[in-house]
């Protein structure tokens, strides 16, 4: 990690963002990326689009292993020139860059004191100015239309009851009673003083100033608690009359508002009162102030739209389509919709847009390219590139990346991305190891070295084999009928599609039926699972990562029970047979597999006892069983050296079992 400067000399050290990048270790190397190459790697995130198009603000990533931790800092574009420079460089992160309307100061928040506060610099040259002093840390921010106050959210502090509470009792939570709420605020840059806007027992999410700055939409729900997902609706706040109304109260979520350029209007994403929000649909729809009664536009487009902004040339949202991501503007008057993109086999996100809608910010990427910042004019989406994070990967093996499709055991159409090793050979059968995405409606996609977390592909195609990450049912960017087709049907299904790919890839000549190993992580974890027990006989080598074993364990423990209610349309107590149908738990007298399984030891999404409950049972069968519990993380493994120990483990236990090689560093 580079040594710490002055802004201003950050400022003046106007650099190609190539000429820096490159510098990562590893990025010259000739040969394949060793595991810490890959976590090494910079990554690019968050532009921000100046007012006028002429300047997009990002976010470099960089490892800082001294610390064990991720670091991000940010760099400003030039439209014109596509030159970057560096602009904040501090201890820790700063972050959610974000422009001034007259362009002049650039906000974003940093934890270079320890909490999350806001900050400005201005982009002519000098310090970073802090704004904000707050106890528990700023959650995000945006400029007031005349950019002379800053509205910000932030949670309550510990009440004085609980703090009373553990001063006489110890540490005791008390379950879905010790919430804290987050709240709306507004900075006066002037006087330097904040107010709070709302107060009561919600939490608010996404806002946003009206054009005339009178005015902030915003979304609220009834807890942080992801179970509570379902309870957003969205609220107007009066700064004139220092009041809060409600302007959509439906059942399911209501969320992400964004305020017509005449300030008349809200358009919004919506469930529409679906009730099994997590697969279904969700729509735009717009609400004319002073009514009750909102207009979708979006009926016909079927995959769930991303509200971006409504400018002048319309609202414009972001969606995957299969494997590819791209920007989408609907008509508001007709309901037209038009995609923009830079090719058909894109992967764009990101979005940031001008006020008039005509230039717009994103991040591409493609099967042959690393994800990068690009500007361009929103009717030809002719981008140039303002960043080089591309140029780390330069001289590594050109691995190659293609969508393939095959038919799953019910007929339905599975798609999946095959990654061939760079000197793959034709007509040569190669070890198969089948990656499995979350959520389930994650999905996978064509891009090259992609994020280093517990799954070293690039790894594997070094040491010769095929990778198959199937966009199995459920997924996203194929539909709502197609994301229905695990409803349940969880584990069983999916089983189908993982098992039929690999017979797809048998057939082709292109596999080893006798060298196959599946791993995941979340949903990924619990189908590797449903694999390692009611499927056992046809795998080498199984990694569950955070996966479920049992949906009843899973739902008794979980932070997000309408998930399985959804999912399986029961709670345990009214259908237990479907619980145990789709369980892998059910079929552990089947399992003969050597499993790893990696889990964090504070997951609230899929709480560890899923872990042990695998791991005793694969015991039991004398099964060859590793049990990995990373300390203090949750769902995610997000720091350095936990990803490097995960990948090394999933690397050690395949070359172990599907290479039968030796490793000596198993952890």
């Amino acid at each position: 990690m580079p040594s710490p400067t002055t802004a201003p000399q950050a400022l003046a050290a106007l650099a190609i963002l190539g000429a820096i990048i490159t510098a990562a270790p590893g990025a010259q190397s000739t040969t394949a990326p060793s595991i810490d190459d890959l976590i090494n790697l910079k990554r690019v995130a968050s532009p921000a689009i100046s007012p006028n198009g002429q300047l997009v603000a990002y976010t470099i990533r960089e490892t800082n292993w001294d610390q064990n931790a991720y670091e991000t800092e940010i760099w400003v574009g030039d439209a014109a020139t596509g030159q970057s420079r560096q602009v904040t460089n501090a201890r820790k992160s700063s972050s959610q860059p974000a422009f001034s309307p007259d362009g002049a100061w650039l906000g974003f928040i940093s934890d270079r004191d320890g909490k999350r506060q806001l900050y400005r610099i201005a982009l002519r040259g000098g310090e970073a100015e802090k704004l904000t002093s707050v106890e528990d840390g700023v959650t995000s921010f945006q400029w007031s239309p005349d950019g002379t106050r800053i509205a910000f959210t932030m949670t309550d502090p510990v009440t004085e009851a609980m703090k009373e509470r553990e001063k006489r009792w110890g540490d005791i939570k008390i379950e879905d009673q010790d919430q804290r709420y987050t709240h709306l605020h507004v900075f006066d840059i002037a006087a330097k003083t904040s107010k709070r806007l709302t107060s009561g027992n919600f939490v608010v999410g996404s806002f946003e100033w009206s054009p005339d700055g009178h005015h902030i939409a915003y979304d609220h729900r009834v807890t942080s608690d992801p179970a509570d997902g379902g309870t957003a609706d969205i609220s107007v706040y009066s700064l004139d009359k220092n009041t809060s109304s409600v302007v959509v109260a439906q059942e399911g979520p209501d969320s992400n508002p964004h305020w017509s350029p005449d300030g008349t209007a809200l358009a919004f994403a919506t469930a529409m009162a679906k009730p099994n929000y997590f697969y279904a649909n969700s729509v735009i729809a717009t609400i004319s102030m002073g009514s009750t009664t909102p207009r979708v536009l979006t009926e016909a487009f079927d995959e769930d739209p991303n509200v971006i902004a409504w400018t002048k040339t319309g609202i414009q949202f972001a969606s995957s389509q299969r494997t590819w991501a791209y920007l989408f503007t609907v008509d508001p008057a007709t309901k037209q919709i038009a995609k923009h993109a830079v090719r058909d086999a894109w992967i764009g996100g990101g979005f940031s847009l001008t006020p008039d809608g005509a230039q717009v910010a994103f991040i591409a990427s493609g099967p042959t390219d690393f994800p990068d910042v690009y500007v361009a004019p929103l009717k030809t989406m002719a981008a140039k590139k303002l960043s080089d994070a591309g140029a780390q990967i330069a001289s590594w093996p050109k691995h190659t990346r293609e969508v393939i499709k095959w038919k799953s055991q019910d007929g339905a159409e599975i798609e999946g991305v095959l990654h061939k090793p760079a000197d793959f050979q034709q007509g040569r059968r190669y070890p198969l190891l089948i990656v499995i995405h979350g959520g389930p409606t994650g999905v996978s996609r064509p891009v090259p070295y992609g994020s280093a977390t517990a799954h070293p592909i690039d790894a594997f195609l070094a040491k010769g084999a095929i990778i198959l990450v199937p966009n199995y049912r459920g997924s996203a960017g194929y539909g709502e009928k197609f994301r229905s087709l695990n409803v349940r049907n969880l584990g069983i299904g999916d089983a189908w599609d993982v098992l039929s790919g690999i017979d797809y890839l048998v057939q082709q000549g292109l596999a080893d039926r006798d060298r196959v190993g599946s791993m995941g992580w979340s949903q990924g974890g619990y189908i590797s699972a449903f694999l390692t027990t009611k499927h056992s006989d046809r795998f080498k080598a199984i990694s569950v990562g955070a996966g479920i074993s049992d949906w009843m364990t899973y739902y008794v423990n979980t932070d997000i029970h309408p998930f399985t209610r959804q999912y399986l349309k029961a709670t345990p107590w009214d259908d237990p047979k479907i619980y145990a149908d789709t369980s892998p738990m059910t079929y552990i007298k089947q399992a003969h597999t050597p499993t790893l399984i990696q889990h964090g030891d504070q997951d609230a999404r899929v709480p560890i006892p899923n872990a042990f409950q695998l791991y005793q049972g694969l015991r039991d069968q004398n099964t060859p069983v590793q049990l990995s519990i990373f300390k203090g993380f949750g769902h995610g493994i997000n720091k350095p050296k936990a990803n490097r120990a995960a990948m090394q483990q999933n690397l050690d236990w395949f070359t172990r079992y599907i290479w039968n090689q030796p490793t000596g560093t198993q952890q």
